[in-house]
């Protein structure tokens, strides 16, 4: 096992981090606090390197020592060094914030864009409607004299088929006759299904 290197020239007393973790994993709050003077100082530097705003930085730092509090029992020595694995957890954490914080960035753009696109495109809907109305005149030629002038009084001139009869001088009957088959014949010529 390598020696551990300090700063002073003299180890300093008390167990190492690896140690307090283990004690940290079987809710040693002691231990936790030793853990917490000796990783909340590099944690910050990270997190802050990677966010760049302090308030955010001091929040994703505290969520990381909550987790290394939670998550104490998953650490494996075996795996690398107890303050590599605390940094690399508070790494995580911020780019994680970063990433949380673009994509809430993207919704709210594309909800602006939305806000500012029209309900609906008012050329391609008269293009649409004037179409639609060449389309109805178009059928409405294929019908004979009578069905048209019996749909015309009828449904362009807003008469009742009783007023149409009496109009035209025609018995009920017929011109429900005429306009049921004029209707039919608009219906198929303008591809409409039933």
């Amino acid at each position: 096992m390598k020696e551990a290197v300090h700063i002073s020239g003299v180890p300093s007393p008390g167990p190492d981090l690896q140690e307090l973790l283990v004690r940290v994993a079987r809710g040693d709050q002691d231990a936790f606090a030793s853990v917490y003077d000796a990783v909340s100082g590099p944690v910050l530097g990270l997190v802050r390197s990677v966010l760049r705003d302090p308030a955010q930085s001091e929040e994703v730092a505290q969520e990381v020592l909550v987790e290394v509090w939670r998550t104490a029992p998953r650490f494996q020595a075996s795996r690398g060094s107890a303050m590599n694995w605390v940094l690399t957890l508070a790494h995580h954490r911020a780019v994680d914030r970063v990433r949380s914080a673009e994509a809430s960035a993207a919704r709210e753009h594309k909800a602006a864009l939305l806000d500012r696109t029209p309900a609906f495109d008012e050329v391609s809907e008269q293009v649409e409607t004037r179409l639609e109305r060449e389309q109805v005149r178009r059928c409405m030629r294929t019908l004979s004299e009578l069905q048209r002038e019996s749909v015309t009084l009828a449904y362009y001139r807003g008469l009742t088929y009783r007023e149409v009869s009496e109009l035209l001088s025609v018995p009920l009957g017929t011109i429900k006759t005429r306009l049921r088959d004029g209707l039919i014949r608009l219906r198929d010529c303008l591809g409409v299904s039933a």
